[in-house]
C-alpha cells in the first residue's frame, strides 16, 4: 500500500495524504486508520481528494487542532459559531466544533458510501462536506451559524467571491461574463461559507 496518495498495483487507489500532512507529522497508520485504507472506488478517493484540495481554501480548517483547544477557542463566540478540525477519531477525517448553548461540543463527521453526514444527523449526507455544512447553516434550527475563521480579516478578494457565490449560486457561476481567471478564481470555492 502507498502510505502517501497514488496507485497500488495490488490494492487499487490508495488514500491521499491526510488534510493535517502539511501541519504536523502524521499518527502512525495502523490496520484500522481509514486515512491509510485503499478506498473501494475512484469515487470515494475523489470525494476525499476534491475535500483535501478545498480545506485551505475555507478560512476555517484549523486543521489537527485537539478538541480541548477547539473548545477554548470557541468558548467566548457566539452560539452557533463552528470551525472545522481533523479528527483524532480513528474512523472519520474530520470534526466540526461547535459552540453550543451549554458550551462548546464536538460532532464527527462521517463519510461513508461516498457521502458526508455528521454523526447522530438525520440527513441522508452530502457528497461535499462544504454542501453538508453550508445545510446546517442554512437550517431553521441554525445549529451551525457562522464559522471561525483562522484570520478574522478576510482579503477583499475572498470576501467578493463569497457575495458572488451567494448572488449567483453555484450553478450560475459559469454564466456571469467574467474572463476565464476570474471564473476559475470563483470556481475554486463556491460555497457561501
Amino acid at each position: 500500500m502507498v502510505a502517501h496518495g497514488g496507485l497500488t498495483p495490488e490494492h487499487g487507489i490508495s488514500s491521499p495524504p491526510p488534510p493535517f500532512a502539511a501541519h504536523a507529522a502524521p499518527r502512525p497508520a495502523t490496520p484500522r486508520d481509514p486515512r491509510f485504507q485503499t478506498f473501494r472506488s475512484q469515487e470515494d478517493f475523489g470525494a476525499i481528494a476534491r475535500t483535501c484540495a478545498l480545506l485551505e481554501e475555507c478560512g476555517f480548517y484549523w486543521g489537527p487542532l485537539p478538541v480541548s483547544a477547539a473548545h477554548e477557542r470557541l468558548r467566548a463566540e457566539p452560539v452557533g459559531t463552528f470551525l472545522l478540525r481533523d479528527s483524532r477519531q480513528s474512523n472519520c477525517f474530520f470534526a466540526v466544533s461547535v459552540r453550543m448553548a451549554a458550551g462548546p461540543t464536538s460532532v464527527r463527521v462521517l463519510f461513508r458510501g461516498g457521502r458526508f453526514s455528521l454523526d447522530g444527523g438525520k440527513e441522508e449526507g452530502f457528497e461535499c462536506l462544504f454542501r453538508l455544512l453550508e445545510h446546517y447553516v442554512a437550517s431553521p434550527r441554525k445549529v451551525l451559524s457562522r464559522p471561525l475563521r483562522k484570520e478574522r480579516v478576510r482579503p477583499l478578494q475572498e470576501l467578493c467571491r463569497r457575495s458572488i457565490v451567494a448572488a449567483a449560486g453555484k450553478e450560475g457561476l459559469a454564466q456571469l461574463p467574467l474572463n476565464p481567471v476570474l471564473k476559475d478564481y470563483l470556481a475554486a470555492f463556491p460555497f457561501k461559507l
